[in-house]
């Protein structure tokens, strides 16, 4: 990393650009900052204080020297119990502290999520100790009754709770619900695409919940719409191409312009930054001209062409943006065609942490692979759900954790899972059968037959359920039989 790089990194992390520079007169990258100590650093005219913040910005503690941090160290390498790190990471209401208390008395070992959502529910109740041990019994026991018993064949159930339902769906695209002219796909082919982690969906859109003022009044919201929709000249203005005086004049409508909140002015500056079009545009009274540089008529189109589809105003990858309204809140809302969930983040009214779009990839990569996970599962559930089939949402988890347990986002088929399986039977079984034999017989692949479908391919039983337990029945001995 060169110093530049190394300083930047630093003012990144929070440390005075001086304080960045004085360190990387002595060390070249982050890491040789990090194996520093405390002395080391302070050695160099820096505050103790300093060193401590800038070992601690780069991901590393103070070094070995300093015996206050040793003992910090110690601290931090004593075992911990589960519910001690769990504490961390949630503030607990007084009904979740009493409700987990109770749990630790009677021995229910539900999962946290489920302790928090009853407290929830009853928080308001005003229930008495007695009661409270008892639903949390019951809670405590239908949890165990729902568990998976030891070797159960999970995949296989989810694969035929989806499977067969799917069957059953339909391949219309419909109308967005309360909103005309924004069409989403749903039924199959949307299952299809979440199972193959498209990157880009069929049609791409977005749920946007305003906050605020906007959510209230009809006319703030429609100017947030106006900004995250896409304005290209051809939505606020005509052209016309005079081809006798090689020029192209844009007739501009005033009253698109109002309501989007533009002016001539800007539109020209936005024009005159087009690559195409740039020193050819004036202004003329109410209108623009745009004049062509070079007598040719393919000129002449070529720049009428980017004129007309000269973005001016909105977010890149949005065409259009709707304003709905809740019937159930009244609150208004947008919903799109095209997704650009990071830069609609960042526009001033967007409730964002409810801004939801149907671009599962896109999730991944702006909130990461935890909201990805959560968004198969809310956009599987409620695809089934649109075509009225209710699936457990158990089966629709581990489909959504198989596909992005190692970080990222991977399809169900032969580019993703069913492709990198280590059986050279169960991948010849999905697809491409004859490759897959002849490139494991090349490599030398050996199938140790442990999953489904092998087994089955080769007429021996499954090792999963009651094929992975083994039988033996000794028989009693008779009087007289020898030992």
């Amino acid at each position: 990393m060169a110093r530049k790089d190394t300083i930047n990194a630093l003012v990144r992390r929070g440390i005075e650009e001086k304080t960045a520079e004085t360190l990387t007169d002595t060390y070249n990258t982050l890491k040789d900052i990090g194996n520093a100590g405390v002395q080391d650093i302070t050695a160099l005219g820096i505050s103790e204080e300093d060193a401590k913040m800038v070992l601690d910005s780069i991901g590393k503690r103070p070094s070995r020297s300093s015996a206050p941090a040793k003992a910090k160290k110690e601290e931090e390498a004593k075992p911990r119990e589960p519910m001690e790190i769990q504490r961390n990471t949630h503030i607990y209401s007084a009904e979740e502290e009493r409700l987990l208390a109770v749990c630790g008395r009677i021995g229910a070992e539900l999962p946290l999520k489920t302790i928090i959502e009853i407290a929830g529910r009853i928080e308001d109740a005003n229930l008495d100790d007695e009661t409270v041990e008892r639903i949390m019994a019951a809670a405590d026991r239908m949890y165990k009754e729902r568990r998976m018993d030891p070797n159960e064949s999970v995949g296989m159930m989810a694969a035929h709770s989806i499977g067969e339902p799917g069957t059953q769906m339909n391949m219309r695209t419909f109308h967005h619900a309360g909103v005309a002219n924004i069409n989403v796909t749903l039924g199959l082919p949307r299952l299809i695409e979440i199972v193959d982690a498209r990157r880009i969906p069929s049609t791409p859109s977005m749920n946007i919940p305003l906050v605020g003022e906007a959510a209230e009044d009809e006319g703030i919201a429609r100017r947030i719409a106006f900004e995250i929709e896409t304005t290209v000249l051809e939505n606020v203005a005509t052209l016309n191409a005079d081809s006798t005086n090689m020029e192209i004049n844009v007739e501009l409508n005033n009253n698109a312009l109002s309501a989007r909140g533009l002016t001539k002015e800007e539109i020209a500056d936005k024009l005159n930054k087009v690559r195409t079009l740039r020193g050819l545009v004036e202004i003329r009274d109410f209108d623009l001209l745009i004049r062509c540089d070079v007598p040719s008529f393919k000129r002449l189109q070529t720049i009428y062409e980017a004129a007309k589809a000269a973005k001016i105003k909105g977010i890149d990858g949005i065409s259009r943006a709707v304003l709905a309204r809740d019937e159930k809140t009244g609150k208004w809302y947008i919903v799109t065609e095209g997704s650009n969930l990071k830069e609609v983040l960042k526009v001033p009214g967007v409730y964002a942490e409810k801004t939801m779009t149907n671009s599962i990839l896109e999730i991944g990569e702006v909130l990461g692979i935890e909201a990805a996970r959560n968004s198969i599962m809310q956009e599987a559930k409620g695809t089934l759900g649109e075509a009225g089939l209710n699936v457990d949402v158990r089966h629709i988890m581990l489909v959504s954790d198989l596909m992005t347990n190692d970080g990222s986002v991977k399809a169900i088929g032969r580019h993703g899972i069913s492709g990198r399986k280590s059986s050279v039977l169960a991948r010849a079984a999905f697809e491409i059968t004859a490759p897959h034999l002849l490139r494991a017989a090349m490599n030398g692949e050996v199938d140790s037959l442990e999953g489904v479908a092998e087994n089955i391919i080769v007429g021996q039983p499954v090792t999963l359920g009651t094929g992975a337990v083994n039988l033996v029945y000794s028989p009693k001995k008779k009087k007289g039989d020898k030992k």
